[in-house]
């Protein structure tokens, strides 16, 4: 199944918490897909990362960091599920 929309896209949702990948939902996708979810994932994990927030704003620190959590989720999520199918990433 090809990645409907953006891949960006879905990798934004994923640090809002709109997607969340388990290993069901993995399933469709084919080893490029996959491939371009993980590059994505990096670059919006790039993207958060490179935000700068002030130190007196904490609900933005905990809103960043958050976002970062979901996305280092969903990639140890996908790179398990690579491994279990033995799958090259």
């Amino acid at each position: 199944m090809p990645i409907s929309g953006s891949p960006k896209k879905l990798a934004q949702d994923v640090a809002e918490g709109y997607i969340s990948f388990n290993q069901s939902n993995l399933r469709p996708y084919t080893p490029t897909d996959i491939k371009t979810i993980l590059v994505n994932l990096a670059m919006v994990t790039r993207e958060i990362r490179s935000e700068q927030i002030p130190l007196e704003e904490v609900m933005a620190i905990k809103m960043k960091n958050l976002r970062l959590s979901r996305l280092n989720q969903a990639e140890v999520i996908i790179r398990a599920f690579c491994r279990k199918r033995r799958i090259p990433v």
